[in-house]
């Protein structure tokens, strides 16, 4: 769907359906020049489940309007302007890579609007390499490659799909390259900039949870433990032979782990 927010055009996927009165309400944060396509199976599953679904473009994404913001904190302001413009009083967060450092800072922020959050491929601070950032300031599509690449498993990039009929990685490398030029770079310096996030997670009150991927060449697993530490109520789940795009590699453990994060 389109609407308005802070006077330019945006778009969320809600899973061809109506908001309904009442049930849990997820909203879906893509990571870096990425849009709500990546969330197609996970909101599709929630909203068969009932769940009202929101899959968002952050601004100068995918169908969204605008120039990228270039900030975390920008852009967690701009999901709370999202979900006033829903009307959506309290929303689970789950945010993926650069996501889930706008969901964190959004639930350290805006505690009262969040009623759980889920940090998918994630690590806190999370540095960019400065060649991956030369490459992406230049755009250079040889960016695009190097990250779809590292952010698989190498299970996965010899033909571990259990999705038939789906090459992920070309639909990966796809969406990367249907980003305007400059959004990856924009994207990357926020998340490299972005060094309030355990200051952050020590504010946030909400239930959270890491889904993290042990074979993630992006955002290691081991590289959490401060996260963890600061977070006062985090579970941690990591899932076995998979890489850094989790929504793709391991969609059922994924969509599994956060079935734990809606009321009982």
């Amino acid at each position: 769907m389109k609407l308005a927010v802070n006077g330019r055009e945006a778009f969320c996927h809600t899973g061809n359906k109506n908001s309904e009165p009442g049930q849990p309400a997820l909203l879906f944060i893509h990571g870096a020049a990425m849009d709500h396509r990546v969330w197609q199976l996970a909101a599709g599953h929630f909203s068969r489940q009932g769940c009202n679904v929101i899959a968002v473009d952050l601004p100068g994404h995918g169908l969204s309007q605008g120039p990228p913001l270039t900030d975390i904190a920008s852009m967690s302001d701009w999901l709370l302007a999202l979900l006033d413009a829903l009307a959506v009083p309290r929303a689970i967060l789950v945010g993926h890579s650069m996501g889930s450092l706008v969901a964190l800072d959004g639930a350290a922020r805006y505690p009262d609007r969040v009623q759980a959050l889920a940090l998918v491929g994630t690590t806190v601070p999370m540095p960019v390499s400065t060649a991956i950032l030369s490459m992406a300031g230049n755009n250079d599509p040889a960016a695009f490659q190097i990250l779809t690449q590292l952010g698989y498993s190498k299970r996965y990039l010899y033909g571990a799909n259990t999705g038939a009929g789906a090459f992920m990685q070309i639909n990966t490398l796809r969406i990367f390259e249907d980003s305007a030029p400059g959004v990856l770079h924009t994207d990357l310096s926020a998340c490299s900039h972005y060094q309030a996030g355990l200051a952050q997670a020590s504010r946030v009150s909400c239930p959270a949870l890491l889904v993290l991927g042990a074979d993630d060449r992006l955002t290691p697993p081991d590289g959490t433990g401060p996260l963890r530490a600061a977070l006062a109520h985090a579970e941690m789940v990591v899932l076995p032979a998979t890489g850094h795009t989790i929504m793709a590699e391991a969609h059922h453990e994924l969509v599994a782990a956060l079935h734990t994060l809606l009321p009982s």
